[in-house]
């Protein structure tokens, strides 16, 4: 009985490393990232129990962000609903991507996971799919580590918003274009994705110079997707 307790342990110890492993990158990018929404949400007039239940149940930076600019302008919260749930249509998107890996899930199992889903959590787990480890057990602990590191960030950033009067001199705002970069790096399978990768970075500086403003992204994204698409066609 002792030999298989202690066998049992030893795996969720080793699922536990895995998923921490694998996490990390996000951790390394959520905490800053998050102390900087704890600073602002501060700033903008929010109070403590609201700026950590944001964090909780909302759990998306980009429209954690969006919303706290919008209430520090005095917008309704059918502007600030509207406005975050536009931002994040992205979410169908990655939902629809990872969807064939999921069909054996229930639903209770899918709605728990695709709480914090996130896009940076998309991008471990759609390699890690593809893979064909879809380890229910490290999937929700991959989540629940970047939701975790998110939260703190977040706390830290509470607690540290009396002492910090602007956090763009902290050049936090790099936090996130490095992670990332870090969580790219381990999608590349061969050339043609670091090709790919260059080009769409390349084309997204050329249209931001050009002036095509925030579009630079998505349009410089679509034409490299159509582009690694075109490639992979062409292999098979």
């Amino acid at each position: 009985m002792e030999s298989v307790m202690n066998s049992q342990k030893n795996k969720h110890n080793t699922v536990f490393m895995s998923a921490l492993k694998q996490a990390l990158p996000i951790v390394l990018g959520y905490l800053p990232v998050g102390f900087a929404y704890g600073v602002l949400a501060r700033k903008a007039g929010l109070s403590i129990d609201n700026t950590v239940i944001m964090s909780l149940i909302v759990f998306a930076g980009s429209a954690q962000f969006i919303a706290v600019g919008l209430l520090a302008s005095g917008a309704s919260a059918l502007s600030v609903i509207i406005t975050t749930f536009i931002v994040n249509l992205r979410h169908l998107l990655m939902s629809a991507a990872l969807s064939p890996y999921l069909k054996k899930w229930s639903r209770p199992e899918l709605a728990a996971f695709t709480f914090q889903l996130t896009d940076e959590s998309f991008a471990v787990h759609s390699t890690r799919f593809s893979n064909g480890d879809t380890s229910k057990s490290e999937t929700y602990l991959i989540n629940c580590i970047a939701h975790a590191a998110w939260v703190g960030g977040t706390v830290l950033g509470i607690f540290s918003s009396t002492l910090i009067t602007d956090v763009k001199p902290m050049g936090l705002d790099y936090a996130l274009p490095a992670m990332f970069i870090a969580l790219l790096i381990f999608q590349i399978k061969d050339r043609s994705h670091v090709a790919v990768g260059l080009i769409t970075g390349l084309l997204s500086t050329a249209l931001a110079l050009g002036g095509a403003g925030q579009w630079n992204v998505i349009i410089a994204t679509l034409i490299g997707a159509t582009l690694g698409a075109a490639i992979s066609w062409t292999r098979d």
